[in-house]
């Protein structure tokens, strides 16, 4: 996924429609003959075998070959999936289209999805930011799966008659928080006071600020839209009051024992950190001692010197590296959202409201989107360099 997973690396389109060719080549002679198969796909596998279906079964329609699926963190979820959400959008300098749904009724099938996780649970509806940051923050801290995640999953309901039943799986703690909770001892307690309104500001990102997800039918296709209805909004000024006071027994209940996070005092890190015998007081004891022994042997100074050159190439090159993919963000954002705004509107024009709204709806997820994925390359460009210039320290 270029270049999230590398400058170097394939674009999702190009990964994909590897995976569609490896995959029909491999199910496809055995469905044929009769082979019962069963598919499992996980995040952009799970994009794989949806376009997999498609290919076994053209027509949508409930197919008669033996297979079946299992796909989770699925990109394409039909009421939630980032790919169905914006559907139609092709951003071509990074080599991504937006498929569309899963489709639902092909082959008996089965789609976990992680509250939360942005690539799988996108927001319904986007101009609310903090619904998009927290999407984003969702693909870093939501979008893994384990066996204990999936014992948890309940069912979302569904319309009409399908072959596909869908899972949910709660998250406990808001993504959007959890760099906060990272910092040791005030983290969690001040995260505990955020998340109760924080949640139901969130939530309206969806519809219902009960719930971090869509409540309406989980098999029906939906992009996103503008503004959730009215009643959810007459539901928050009540949710908030009772969401600030509950912010604030958590946060006293962190420091008391009795909150969801208890703040626990320690002084041993820092007296093993002080202890002479520690290893880390060692390693500090003498910083010169191997900078004296490496000069007193000219061999290992030519070594070194060839080993420096090499980092410094290697971090050039690393954030050489780094403009790529910055000069194909510019460009989605200066091509491929502007004509995909062009669209939204040219489509909408029976509806003046939607024919403005919908493009900044749009926007506001798509800016926030590159320009968080924007931060992680170069983010990763800066430890990636960072760690070679360490290196050149004796």
């Amino acid at each position: 996924m270029y270049p999230l997973t590398g400058t170097k690396s394939l674009t999702f389109d190009q990964s994909v429609s590897e995976g569609v060719t490896i995959l029909n080549d491999t199910v496809a002679p055995k469905l044929a003959a009769g082979t019962p198969v069963g598919v499992l796909g996980v995040s952009q596998s799970a994009d794989i075998a949806s376009l997999e279906m498609e290919q076994l079964d053209p027509a949508g329609t409930p197919s008669r070959l033996p297979a079946s699926f299992v796909l989770i963190g699925d990109e394409m979820n039909p009421n939630g999936g980032l790919l169905e959400r914006f559907e139609g959008l092709q951003v071509a300098s990074l080599g991504l289209t937006f498929y569309g749904a899963t489709p639902a009724d092909d082959f008996p099938t089965a789609i976990y999805t992680h509250e939360y996780d942005g690539f799988a649970d996108f927001c319904q509806y986007p101009i609310n930011f903090l619904c998009d940051l927290n999407a984003f923050l969702g693909i870093e801290y939501a979008h893994t799966y384990t066996s204990a995640d999936v014992a948890t999953a309940f069912t979302l309901p569904t319309s009409g008659p399908t072959l596909t039943t869908y899972y949910m799986i709660p998250t406990t703690d808001l993504p959007l928080l959890d760099p906060l909770r990272a910092i040791p001892m005030i983290g969690n307690p001040i995260a505990d006071l955020l998340q109760p309104d924080l949640t139901y500001l969130v939530n309206l990102g969806f519809g219902d600020p009960l719930y971090g997800y869509s409540t309406s039918a989980a098999n029906i296709p939906t992009t996103f839209g503008l503004f959730p209805p009215i009643s959810d909004f007459e539901m928050l000024p009540g949710l908030l009051a009772s969401g600030t006071e509950q912010g604030i027994q958590n946060f006293i209940g962190d420091f008391t024992g009795t909150g969801p996070d208890p703040v626990t005092l320690s002084l041993g890190s820092l007296t093993s950190l002080l202890d002479p015998s520690s290893g880390t007081a060692s390693a500090l004891a003498d910083p010169l001692a191997a900078l004296s022994a490496t000069a007193s042997d000219p061999a290992s100074l030519v070594t070194d010197f060839v080993n420096a050159v090499n980092t410094l190439s290697g971090a050039v090159s690393t954030a050489y590296g780094t403009f790529l993919p910055t000069a194909d963000f510019a460009n989605a954002l200066l091509t491929s959202v502007p004509a995909y705004d062009v669209s939204l509107f040219l489509d909408n024009l029976s509806n003046p409201i939607d024919a403005i709204g919908l493009p900044i709806a749009a926007d506001t997820a798509l800016v926030t989107l590159v320009g968080a994925f924007e931060f992680e390359v170069l983010a990763d460009a800066a430890s990636t360099i960072a760690s070679s210039l360490v290196g050149l320290i004796p």
